[in-house]
């Protein structure tokens, strides 16, 4: 529960909040036109319409705000987001929690979408963000419309779109640890209103925020080329074309900068000690067409999408955290392995965005098919033995699995204005997915020339399909408040268990999809002509089969089990306001109770009763305040700028048995600048109190810091 002084601190914050705008709008006599909140556009239910009239939380993040917040990758906007938790262990893929409803696997429970493309799963996902239009978050279950995966919500990034006029951009950022992030953008016509061009280049590097003590140097070192690239065609006023191609190419040296024991990795931050050291390789493409046409009586989309993703080690990396030569693990297998791909295609068919009929609907096909070869050697090298006592040294498991995934799903969703302020929502979708997974095993040890087989050739096949229902009704008690109640259902995906060296996990065990049942409730105000915006929102959430994820050791395969029922409840708020022409205030707060009901899992041939216990990667509180003041030196053309943010998450818990946990913690950010009609200039200041937290851990006790303090300059123009 949320205690008494929490709450007290909550009403502080919120009664200041409405201080400090009613000060300002009581002393200010400019022009309701001049100072208010901009009116928000999202594409949330597929189609275009105002934030306001979205009948389900959401969130939305603008490219000014994605400024503000010095948002570089997806993780960060943990709390920003009211119950919005995201982060790695060092390697780039983001483990996301939403409103109790976590990442347990490669299939993660919340969906990534970028420009329409679904970014499928963890491996083929770009988690870095630049040259964006927006953000949106869509929380609670979205599977209708999205499907597999959309369990816990959505987010939706939309980049910058070429058009008929010339416009870019370009900045530098500069920073402690070595940080240097260069972006170029431009968009253009080439010729008018047929043919656009558009184009962004980011380039991102710092040095690394630890230190091997092995050797002496920097660990987790990084660099970073990203290219956005689009084509637009418009044949006539009903057709277009746009070919987008995104790539991503990142070099880590150092991944997976962990730490055995939290209270290790608090005592001495950012300090570990391993042998085996190498550099991360990890190249994604991602390319879609999209074709769109606009009639009077229906608008038609077909968006065909190729993802693929290669990512390997060059050198064997440490598996045992240690400066002993007992385990790595190695995926350097060439180019036939460990590259996964994936194909989509998307057909939508949706009412006519100017339509004023009272029936609004969008309906759709959805077909994808995944090939994810992995190849992967643990080997156990000269203190194999003597430190881990597994009976020989010198010798290496290689474990193999060929997995193919193929589906196809129909979904449809309709509003109907029962009346001018009553409107109700229906939506169904039906998932069919088929699952081929192939595995062998191989053993070499030194000095044989080739490994033998000691597993041959096994196969399994898993075929599954799900019904994901949507209802809701919402009511616009004025032209500015509007509530809703909605009941959904959500689905995420099953699967094969993998190969692992753990005799008593077998491979290609079934686990079921896992599903939810989730009821909303919700407020949304625009208030004192559009300066103030107030949404808040109850849910409560019942997951069946949950998908309760093992980690087996040495080779770090996850074993996933239908064990566990969760049931997750909470609150919601969000605050803005446009306080003055100068002052922006922004507030969010989540409190989030998500707990298993059932959970038994079983140990050494004995059963572990966790039912109660807290779900993983799910802080029961999150809130962020953010007070800017812009102060204008000669209007239109010369203003200055300060900002502060406060970030508060409450207790996390990283293991089933909650045994590993972070204690609540604060975090706070600072910025201050001079902006022109061209240029601008930023410093900026994260974590202003080199905070120490557990921002990841894994159940084996292995931890993760979050960032250390950060500062420096941004330098940008815009044209």
């Amino acid at each position: 529960m949320i205690s008494c002084s929490r709450l007290k601190l909550l009403v502080v914050i919120f009664f200041l909040s409405i201080f400090f705008f009613n000060n300002a709008y009581s002393q200010t006599k400019i022009q309701d036109s001049v100072f208010k909140l901009e009116e928000v556009i999202v594409t949330a239910q597929k189609r275009s319409e105002l934030l306001h009239n979205v009948p389900f939380a959401i969130s939305n993040l603008s490219a000014k705000q994605i400024e503000d917040l010095r948002l570089w990758q997806i993780k960060e906007i943990t709390s920003v987001i009211p119950n919005f938790y995201s982060s790695d262990p060092g390697d780039g893929r983001d483990v996301t929690s939403l409103r109790g409803i976590a990442t347990t696997s490669y299939d993660p429970a919340t969906t990534v979408y970028i420009d329409g493309v679904n970014q499928f799963g963890l491996d083929t996902y770009i988690p870095t963000l630049f040259d964006v239009e927006r953000i949106e978050v869509l929380r609670g279950p979205q599977s209708t419309l999205y499907g597999r995966n959309a369990m816990a919500g959505v987010i939706n990034i939309i980049t910058k779109q070429p058009s008929n006029t010339i416009s870019g951009s370009a900045s530098y950022s500069i920073g402690n640890y070595g940080q240097n992030r260069m972006n170029l953008s431009i968009k253009a016509p080439i010729i008018k209103n047929k043919l656009f061009f558009g184009a962004s280049i980011l380039y991102d590097a710092r040095n690394g925020y630890y230190t091997n003590q092995f050797n002496n140097k920097t660990y987790d070192k990084q660099n970073g080329f990203f290219r956005n690239y689009f084509i637009k065609y418009i044949a006539n006023h009903s057709w277009s074309f746009l070919l987008n191609i995104k790539n991503r190419n990142q070099r880590n040296n150092g991944a997976f900068p962990l730490v055995m024991g939290a209270d290790n990795a608090i005592a001495e931050p950012f300090s570990l000690n391993q042998n085996a050291t190498t550099t991360m390789i990890d190249n994604t493409v991602n390319a879609s067409l999209s074709i769109h046409y606009s009639g009077h009586s229906f608008d038609f989309l077909s968006q065909t999408a190729y993802q693929s993703n290669y990512r390997y080690y060059t050198n064997p990396i440490d598996g045992d955290f240690s400066p002993y030569d007992a385990i790595t693990v190695i995926n350097n297998y060439g180019k036939d392995w460990n590259k996964s791909k994936v194909y989509t295609q998307e057909f939508k068919i949706t009412s006519p965005t100017a339509s004023n009929n009272p029936l609004k609907y969008t309906a759709g096909a959805y077909l994808f098919y995944q090939d994810a070869p992995v190849k992967q050697g643990t080997r156990f090298g000269a203190d194999a033995n003597s430190i881990m006592m597994v009976g020989d040294s010198l010798f290496t498991l290689i474990n193999s699995t060929k997995s193919n995934k193929k589906g196809v799903s129909f979904y449809g969703q309709l509003s109907y204005a029962i009346t001018p302020k009553l409107n109700f929502t229906a939506g169904l979708r039906n998932d069919y997915e088929d699952q081929t997974q192939t595995v062998k095993g191989e053993y070499q040890h030194d000095p044989m020339p080739k490994p033998i087989t000691i597993i041959p050739d096994t196969s399994a096949n898993i075929h599954f399909s799900a019904w994901s229902p949507k209802l809701a009704l919402d009511y616009h008690f004025t032209e500015h408040t509007m509530g809703y109640a909605n009941y959904s259902q959500g689905f995420r995906t099953g699967g094969l268990s993998a190969l692992s060296s753990d005799p008593s996990q077998p491979p290609l065990v079934g686990f079921l999809p896992e599903h939810s049942n989730n009821f909303e409730l919700g407020l949304k105000n625009n208030l004192w002509h559009d300066r103030v915006n107030l949404n808040i929102a109850v849910f409560y959430t019942k997951v069946n089969d949950a998908q309760v994820p093992s980690l087996v050791l040495p080779d770090a395969i996850t074993i996933t089990k239908n064990v566990g029922k969760l049931n997750s409840k909470g609150i919601e708020f969000e605050f803005k306001a446009q306080a003055s022409k100068s002052l922006f205030i922004q507030y969010s707060f989540g409190y989030t109770d998500a707990s298993f009901t059932s959970l038994q899992l079983s140990s050494q041939g004995s059963s572990i009763n966790l039912n109660g216990k807290k779900q993983l990667f799910s802080p029961d509180l999150t809130s962020f305040l953010a007070l800017q003041y812009t102060m204008q030196i000669n209007p239109g053309k010369l203003s200055t700028f300060v900002r502060g943010e406060w970030k508060y998450l409450g207790t996390t818990y990283f293991d089933l048995a909650n045994t590993i946990k972070q204690s609540p913690y604060s975090l706070f950010n600072a910025s201050a600048g001079l902006n022109a009609k061209q240029f601008s200039l930023q410093a900026w200041f994260r974590n202003i109190s080199n905070q120490k937290y557990i921002a990841y851990a894994y159940d084996f006790g292995a931890a993760h810091l979050g960032d250390p303090s950060n500062y420096g300059i941004t330098l940008s123009y815009r044209f």
